[in-house]
């Protein structure tokens, strides 16, 4: 990552098994140590691996956490959140007692308290205040309606996260969300979610997935915007090869290579 010019970035911890190669890395990390259990929650070891540098707590996402606990980490504490939304179609029909996500709980007897909020966006609005920055990540199924809301009740940067080749891999899709928040002008940054849905870590790979879009535009998605969404400024300097400059977009042949 380091060579393919990524500076800092916004990593997922469930334990302490990262934090020895964080700490002789050139990249700067933050790290989100993420809360979920629907059953049994993992909160405890969450606050204990916040004991590590740049480490702080994070929901899973607005269907995988129990009311108190969403609560709990979204009022305390002011460093930014980062939060599965809007990833599967199911995630919102959940909201409303059907679907495939709400028929799986259902059989392995998960019960939500959370489901009073009528709708992913307004768990959001309704837990966070408004002065807390946040990450929305995926964002595969996001409407106009959730986008009004959420934008309505902040104060504080919200940051859309795009992960397309996580987002193709999950829900078939990744061109809809795209489009929609460029319409509304949005702070989009990319990611790439983990190898768990993605095939590599590598942020030129995603950016090719929008060969439609100004490169300005993606390079500002890939750099500035994430850096802002850390609280921290942009640095190093990257050569790009391969793109078409007759048009300024990305290609296939795209590559970069850490200069600085």
């Amino acid at each position: 990552m380091w060579q393919e010019g990524i500076d800092a970035v916004a990593d997922i911890v469930n334990d302490n098994s990262s934090f020895s190669v964080k700490s002789s890395s050139k990249i700067h990390y933050h790290s989100f140590a993420e809360v979920f259990g629907l059953k049994k929650s993992n909160i405890e070891l969450c606050k204990s691996l916040t004991d590590n540098p740049n480490t702080t707590l994070t929901p899973h996402s607005v269907y995988s956490v129990q009311d108190a606990d969403f609560r709990a980490v979204c009022s305390s504490g002011n460093a930014p959140l980062s939060i599965h939304f809007k990833e599967s179609e199911g995630e919102e029909q959940l909201f409303s007692g059907y679907g495939a996500l709400a028929e799986w709980y259902s059989q392995v007897g998960f019960e939500c308290d959370f489901l009073h909020y009528n709708s992913a966006a307004q768990r959001i609005v309704k837990s966070i205040p408004a002065s807390r920055s946040v990450m929305l990540v995926h964002n595969s199924f996001v409407t106009q309606q959730d986008i009004e809301l959420i934008m309505n009740h902040f104060t504080a940067p919200v940051y859309w996260v795009l992960c397309p080749r996580s987002n193709r891999y999950i829900s078939g899709s990744i061109t809809d969300a795209v489009h929609l928040l460029r319409r509304n002008n949005l702070n989009i940054c990319i990611g790439t979610d983990s190898l768990a849905s993605n095939t590599s870590l590598s942020i030129i790979e995603e950016l090719k997935c929008f060969k439609d879009i100004p490169l300005e535009e993606l390079l500002r998605w890939a750099t500035a915007n994430g850096a802002a969404a850390l609280g921290i400024e942009p640095k190093g300097l990257i050569n790009i090869s391969g793109a078409d400059l007759s048009t300024m977009r990305i290609t296939e042949d795209t590559t970069v290579k850490r200069v600085l």
